[in-house]
């Protein structure tokens, strides 16, 4: 039995207790000549996931379209027919009614949301296909009691850049809690609010590129269910906006997803969707690192042709970023990104001299504190490859520091892979930099 968050979301929204909600569905109840006696108890029993009997469901759909004065549907609150069903895109209302309700399970911890494995077959990539295909949103347009303005949609546009610099100074288990409280206080009730078309894509747009980052900090915990949730979210957001750009973004955060999940095929073919639907709306940076993901996805295939093409476009398209002509999300393909990432791919063929120099140009090149933690594990992890044992410790010692202060299950499995690689090794310094890197995982996340 899983607990019905369609169904407290509603409730939320409608600002209704659980005991307003009985003694209303009682009232309604009499008025069609049942005698009911439901208490508060009852609707906690019902939001654990306990189907109420005969009437009620409907009774309750009257209580709750009556207090929000719109219609409210038995699937709207999570008791519609139960049973097998094929997979049907929903209403754009339902799906923001879904969406907030995953954003309440997740600050409220339920297990069932945090603990869920991601999905494959048609589940994972279903979301990715209705975003390629027909038909699009007509009209977002909204009535609700708030009117959402410009002042809003800036609101949650400064908070995505905000959360981002934080998860990239502390990592995204610290930070997750954080983008998940501000979805719920203030982006909930923008999308349930009053707005016209264009102002509604600007703020499903804002909406979806924040909704990136709470995935973003749920993969960086190793919650990789709830992250493919929070980035097939964001990828609705992206389509209801009209952004192509947006959503080949978010598609790129998949891909990512699926290569450390070793679902390389997948990897391919969603880097492929991306590049393919969004076309001109891709800017050199998203392509930058679409391709380079392919070739990395590629070289774990073994097919060495394919990667060095994707190598070859990555470095390409690299040539022509701009940093102004970028919007905020594609911030993070700073320079240096592309080098370690063809590094890994090259590693993976086997190439290890070229790998070693993009490696050595990756950490040449500034980045972010989270960037330099990986791309310092990358370069120890190919001298060690190479038996530079004394060069793969000086760099270990200094990812040991550079990783300080930061919570993410990423770098911590970066840490303990270089740290396993220079436990086997026996050479002068390694007992040292184990050393480090035992202090930089000594507190436990």
């Amino acid at each position: 039995m899983q607990p019905n968050t369609l169904l407290d979301a509603v409730l939320d929204e409608a600002g209704m207790s659980h005991a307003g909600l009985a003694a209303r569905v009682n009232r309604a109840g009499g008025a069609r000549g049942l005698a009911l006696r439901y208490e508060h108890t009852a609707v906690a029993r019902w939001l654990k996931g306990q189907r109420p009997r005969g009437q009620v469901p409907d009774l309750i759909c009257e209580v709750l379209s009556g207090r929000l004065r719109r219609s409210v549907t038995l699937d709207d609150v999570g008791l519609g027919p139960v049973g097998p069903a094929e997979p049907r895109p929903g209403t754009l209302s339902g799906f923001v009614d879904r969406a907030t309700a995953l954003w309440r399970s997740d600050q409220q911890q339920r297990p069932h949301v945090l603990g869920a494995a991601a999905v494959t077959g048609t589940p994972a990539v279903l979301p990715v296909w209705e975003w390629e295909n027909p038909p699009g949103d007509a009209d977002v347009s909204r009535r609700g009691s708030r009117r959402v303005g410009r002042a809003d949609i800036e609101m949650l546009r400064a908070a995505r850049g905000h959360y981002e610099q934080m998860y990239r100074r502390a990592g995204g288990i610290v930070i997750r809690p954080r983008v998940v409280g501000f979805l719920n206080t203030e982006a909930a009730p923008l999308l349930r609010g009053a707005y016209p078309d264009a102002t509604g894509r600007q703020l499903h747009r804002a909406t979806g590129a924040l909704v990136a980052i709470a995935g973003i900090c749920a993969y960086d915990a190793d919650a990789h269910g709830l992250a493919q949730r929070y980035f097939h979210q964001a990828l609705r957001l992206a389509k209801a906006s009209g952004d192509q750009g947006l959503g080949a973004y978010t598609i790129a955060l998949l891909v990512n997803q699926c290569l450390h999940l070793g679902d390389h095929r997948q990897a391919v073919a969603f880097a492929e969707a991306a590049l393919r639907t969004a076309g001109r709306s891709i800017t050199p940076a998203l392509a930058c690192d679409l391709h380079a993901m392919q070739a990395k996805a590629y070289a774990h295939l073994g097919d060495r042709p394919a990667a060095l093409d994707c190598i070859r476009r990555a470095e390409t398209a690299a040539g022509h970023i701009r940093p102004g002509d970028e919007p905020d999300e594609t911030g993070y393909v700073q320079p240096g990104l592309v080098n370690v990432q063809v590094a890994e791919a090259l590693l993976s063929l086997g190439d290890l001299p070229a790998a070693r120099e993009h490696a050595t140009a990756a950490v040449g090149t500034p980045a972010h504190d989270r960037g330099r933690v990986h791309r310092l594990a990358m370069l120890s992890h190919i001298e060690l490859r190479q038996g530079e044992t004394e060069a793969a410790v000086a760099t270990a010692v200094e990812m040991a520091e550079q990783a300080a202060g930061m919570e993410s299950q990423r770098l911590r499995d970066r840490l303990r892979a270089v740290r396993e690689q220079l436990a086997r090794r026996k050479g002068p310094g390694t007992a040292s930099a184990c050393e480090a890197i035992d202090g930089a995982l000594l507190v436990p996340l």
